[in-house]
């Protein structure tokens, strides 16, 4: 399957559901699937076009691309990755549902922090998956969010669980974690925000708190495992 890109021809658009019907005759689920790797579309493509019934119509390698191919093809599920270069996955899936909000969309994913997940759930997305779970595991997601069900593996739900009614950062308490991240020092992150030392100090008094973490670089290795920000 040939990545899409906006220069490409409209004939590249229909090609891959032709060379189906010339082997197979027309899938009841049309697949466009979303990740920056080309071996993991290569890969996702050579599994789903194996099934009964389904079939790859398009793929794309960024948020641009992926909205691009939905609004061109409007596929029955979209596979989506959550690190893309040019947006979050999870703004992707928002985008899509705002347009179309009876999409189907799978988030296939290596990342399994918490909130990573949650976003996603947050931004609509009624299945979840992680990237090296078996290939029927992954088909029967498929299916079952073609179907209008929701599908989360149990080691997904079992990280969610773990952390529920827990209380989650803020937007803000998000942005001075990642300037931390970055080396900054109180000043520093002050600076960057435009807000006062103390605001800060009191902003990584509740982060601390929130992670139960013993000091900033403990918040900082939490933040990463968890999904709450991203070097």
């Amino acid at each position: 399957m040939a990545a899409i890109a906006s220069s490409m021809p409209q004939a590249s658009w229909t090609a891959p559901e032709l060379r189906w019907s010339l082997r197979s005759g027309n899938a009841s689920i049309r697949v466009l699937t979303v990740d920056a790797h080309p071996l993991v579309r290569e890969g996702l493509a050579a599994v789903i076009n194996k099934e009964e019934g389904m079939m790859v119509v398009a793929e794309a390698a960024s948020g641009e691309e992926a909205l691009e191919a939905f609004r061109k093809l409007r596929p029955d599920v979209v596979t989506l990755d959550l690190q893309l270069p040019d947006m979050p996955g999870d703004s992707v899936a928002r985008q899509i549902l705002a347009e179309c909000p009876t999409a189907r969309i799978v988030v296939i994913t290596g990342l399994q922090g918490d909130a990573h997940m949650l976003r996603a759930l947050e931004a609509g997305v009624r299945g979840l998956a992680l990237k090296g779970m078996p290939n029927q595991e992954l088909l029967d997601v498929i299916r079952q969010v073609h179907s209008g069900r929701k599908s989360i593996p149990r080691q997904v739900a079992s990280a969610l669980a773990d952390h529920l009614g827990e209380e989650s950062l803020t937007p803000r308490e998000v942005q001075v974690l990642r300037l931390v991240a970055r080396g900054n020092r109180n000043k520093e992150v002050a600076a960057h925000l435009s807000i006062a030392d103390e605001t800060v100090r009191m902003h990584m008094k509740n982060i601390l708190s929130k992670l139960a973490a013993n000091d900033r670089t403990h918040a900082v290795t939490i933040a990463l495992t968890r999904g709450f920000i991203a070097l």
